[in-house]
């Protein structure tokens, strides 16, 4: 058994969906579905806008604290505190942003009839939030994890590549982001971003 408060989940900006992130799932290391609470003030996204179409999970929000408006394939409705939104079509966009202070939405997803596996994305972010906190033994393990299970996926590769570069193993780093790049040309860019990486493509 485990027990936490979402309170000591401490949360990470993801800066390229703009949500305050707390990693549920990982810090409970839950392998039958998907769990993450996101953190909000009011105005701010606490449900970045997106569909499921690539992961065909199901998808339920809890409204735990706070207010929040919903936006779900373009109807817009209030969610205060105990508000459940189920969406069972993964295809259908949806948002929310907080509307009053210290909202909190509690998500689980899962895609119905398959074992549920870890998405790469969760391995990519926990990776990049590693990375910036400069706990690298802990962004190789997560990375290397996430290959494990998804070995071409590009973001990955990049964060490898990151990793390899900061222990001095160029010539891995460099195999690795032209493969990072080779399975997804937007990498291209994220490696031109990045310090560590960017003189070796």
């Amino acid at each position: 058994m485990k027990v936490v408060h979402l309170d000591q989940v401490e949360s990470f900006f993801m800066d390229g969906a703009g949500v305050n992130w707390k990693p549920l799932r990982a810090e409970l290391d839950v392998r039958a579905f998907g769990t993450n609470a996101y953190a909000a003030e009011p105005g701010e996204l606490v449900v970045e806008q997106h569909t499921e179409g690539s992961t065909g999970h199901e998808e339920m929000y809890v409204v735990i604290r706070g207010r929040a408006r919903f936006t779900v394939g373009g109807e817009g409705f209030d969610a205060p505190a105990g508000t459940v939104v189920f969406l069972d079509d993964p295809t259908v966009q949806r948002e929310a942003r907080a509307e009053e202070p210290q909202t909190l939405v509690l998500a689980v997803g899962a895609k119905v009839g398959e074992a549920y596996r870890v998405t790469m994305w969760e391995y990519g972010w926990r990776a990049h939030r590693a990375r910036t906190e400069g706990r690298w033994d802990d962004a190789r393990a997560i990375t290397e994890e996430g290959l494990r299970e998804y070995p071409e996926a590009a973001p990955l590769l990049f964060a490898l590549a990151c990793v390899e570069a900061h222990e001095g193993l160029q010539h891995e780093a460099r195999e690795h982001l032209r493969a990072a790049v080779a399975g997804g040309e937007y990498v291209r860019k994220w490696a031109e971003e990045e310090p560590l990486v960017a003189g070796l493509l």
